[in-house]
């Protein structure tokens, strides 16, 4: 616990000075909610640039630190109204801090993430534990974007295992999330704001990527989101109210570009250049459409410095990644016939983006669970009906920005969809999920309906309360409605995900992969704590960490080793694995290898055949252990 929460307020700390000094030096004396994103995407850099300096995280630890100290000198002074921002913020962190590690409450510890629901943490494990030995390994190898594992490598140098420096990471990023929306949420009441502010920052199915540990989808999806609010203040003069040049206008985008880029290599790129695109686009041809084509003209060279400037910071910082996001182009996720489903049982519903799931697995099908399949549609019926009133309501106020990234974004699904494959489309979902919440939340939570008659004629209509007034009465009532519905069925449904987070073991170590080139295709029989089996999820993280063989998995209580007469081996096993203060299990084993915290043993003479353990595959992500 104190290794997760220590890496947390690290990361969180960290992240806003170096997010907030940019706003500073660009001219903001304010605080903006969006500097925690704005710093972590520095800090994916920076952590990413220096990780493999001799001595491997030491350097990166100097290279954050020093310019976090050297930011806090430079804001003093340069940051009005901290206090008021600290009395709406800290109640939302607070939230989002106790949302996020309601996994780890309710497990009762705090481990690795996802274990039985997605083994995609252990790889990430293991590419971190080789950038802190400052070595090689797969991912390092294939272009792999490693910002992340860079941070945690760097944050594990003070004490934290990977693991929980992972978690905090992971709690971080929610809390980040969280705290971006209240840059729209900021005149809305405080029991509202906080609400709507966790429910954006944790829709459900971020809720439900947070708990199998996918860190990159839900850090991703923080990019977005923050791209887009930026946008939209942006365009409303508040980005950076009074920029110390025009260039400085819009450079807190860049540092979420490049962010983007150290966390999801080129595709991370492409939600947020899209959305940037499509709003100028729309921006200049409404412009075009009031005034005439030379004022559109005059708009976009005003903003060309800006624009610039943006395209040279985010060109500058990661020219360094550009030859492995050339090698990352040939990663398996891209191949159609590679990775298929992953982790899924089929593909997922892009519904599922609007919140409304009633389900602890977002991989179910409606009606696979314990709510009929009626409740699953209308579900999705009330969340169509809430983003449909969103948009009209943010299309009414003139508001374009956060409209067109939600709609990049479902082009972006799409092409996923018809192109790539399900596992893709599912990440495209992640990564609408927060703007597809926004949109409605913000409009249900706001004073202003989105049809109104005009103030002089709703006054007169107040005043004769004759059918106008009835109608918009109604209105009023039915929006208060959806309101309260959806919103209540959106927040119990990322409730019942994060509730529902499995937590592996608590520490993790990469001996049980470096014995895999050993087993073979013979069967080995894997000996665990009762404890890790049952309380920790055990059985999965075992079996996949010895992928690619024949495993199977029991209980250390059920062999006795200190009876005089040892059992032989199960018929067929040629290899057993125990912890290494065990004793040898059975007779006829021969000690074969150590390997960290395990042995491992091979029996002689050899037996025939492969045996009676299932082989473990690739395939069988979905649950390593079946079987």
């Amino acid at each position: 616990m104190l290794g997760t929460y220590a890496s947390f307020l690290l990361i969180l700390g960290l992240s806003g000075l170096a997010g907030q000094a940019v706003f500073a030096a660009c001219g903001r004396r304010s605080w903006s909610c969006l500097s925690p994103a704005v710093g972590l995407g520095l800090l994916f850099a920076v952590a990413w640039g220096t990780v493999r300096i001799p001595p491997a995280g030491i350097i990166s630890l100097l290279a954050l630190g020093v310019p976090s100290v050297a930011s806090l000198a430079y804001l003093r002074g340069r940051l009005d109204g901290l206090s008021g921002a600290l009395r709406i913020g800290v109640p939302v962190a607070l939230g989002a801090l106790v949302l996020a590690s309601l996994p780890f409450i309710i497990e009762g510890r705090f481990g690795i993430l996802g274990t039985g629901l997605n083994p995609d943490m252990s790889p990430h494990l293991l590419a971190t534990d080789k950038l802190v030995e400052d070595e090689s390994g797969r991912l390092l190898d294939q272009g792999y974007p490693l910002g992340p594992h860079s941070l945690v490598a760097a944050i594990s140098r003070l004490g934290p295992s990977t693991v929980h420096a992972f978690d905090g990471l992971i709690i971080a990023v929610a809390t980040m999330a969280c705290l971006a929306s209240l840059a729209l949420l900021w005149r809305v009441g405080e029991p509202q704001r906080i609400f709507g502010a966790l429910l954006i920052g944790l829709p459900y199915l971020v809720a439900s990527y947070l708990i199998q540990g996918a860190f990159k989808e839900t850090t991703e999806a923080l990019f977005v989101l923050a791209f887009a609010i930026g946008l939209h203040q942006l365009a409303r003069g508040k980005l950076v109210p009074t920029p110390v040049h025009p260039i400085a206008g819009a450079l807190p985008l860049a540092a979420l570009a490049i962010g983007a880029v150290y966390c999801y290599s080129f595709p991370g790129l492409l939600w947020l250049a899209g959305s940037a695109g499509l709003w100028a686009l729309v921006e200049l041809a409404l412009e075009a459409r009031r005034d005439s084509l030379g004022s559109a003209v005059a708009a976009a060279r005003r903003a060309a410095p800006a624009a610039g400037g943006v395209l040279i910071a985010l060109a500058v910082v990661a020219a360094p990644e550009l030859g492995r996001m050339v090698d990352f182009a040939s990663f398996e996720t891209f191949n159609p016939s590679g990775p298929g489903l992953g982790n899924l049982f089929n593909a997922i519903s892009p519904l599922e983006a609007l919140g409304i799931w009633p389900s602890g697995d977002f991989r179910l099908d409606p009606g696979d669970g314990v709510v009929p399949a009626a409740g699953f549609y209308l579900g999705e019926l009330l969340g169509v009906t809430a983003l449909a009133y969103g948009l009209a309501w943010w299309v009414r106020r003139g508001e374009r920005a956060i409209p067109t990234a939600l709609a990049v974004a479902a082009a972006l699904f799409a092409y996923a969809h018809f192109a790539g494959t399900s596992y893709q489309a599912a990440k495209a979902i992640v990564m609408a999920a927060p703007l597809a919440m926004l949109i409605p939340a913000r409009a249900l939570l706001s004073t202003d309906a989105v049809v109104a008659p005009g103030r002089r004629r709703g006054a007169v209509a107040r005043r004769r309360g004759g059918a106008t007034g009835a109608l918009f009465g109604n209105r009023s009532r039915l929006r208060y409605a959806v309101a309260v519905c959806f919103l209540g069925a959106a927040g119990g449904c990322s409730l019942l995900a994060l509730v529902n987070g499995p937590v592996g073991p608590t520490a993790y170590s990469p001996a049980l992969t470096e014995l895999r080139p050993l087993l073979g295709r013979d069967s080995t029989l894997v000996l665990a704590s009762e404890r890790m089996l049952a309380e920790q999820h055990g059985r999965d993280y075992l079996v996949w960490e010895l992928r690619g063989g024949r495993v199977c998995v029991a209980s250390e209580a059920d062999v006795r080793p200190g009876s005089r007469r040892r059992p032989l081996p199960p018929t067929g096993i040629a290899h057993v694995i125990t912890g290494a203060q065990r004793a040898v299990p059975f007779a006829g084993l021969r000690r074969e290898r150590r390997a960290g915290h395990y042995l491992l043993w091979k029996r002689h003479p050899a037996p025939r055949g492969e045996g009676p353990c299932p082989l473990i595959s690739v395939g069988q992500r979905p649950n390593p252990a079946a079987g």
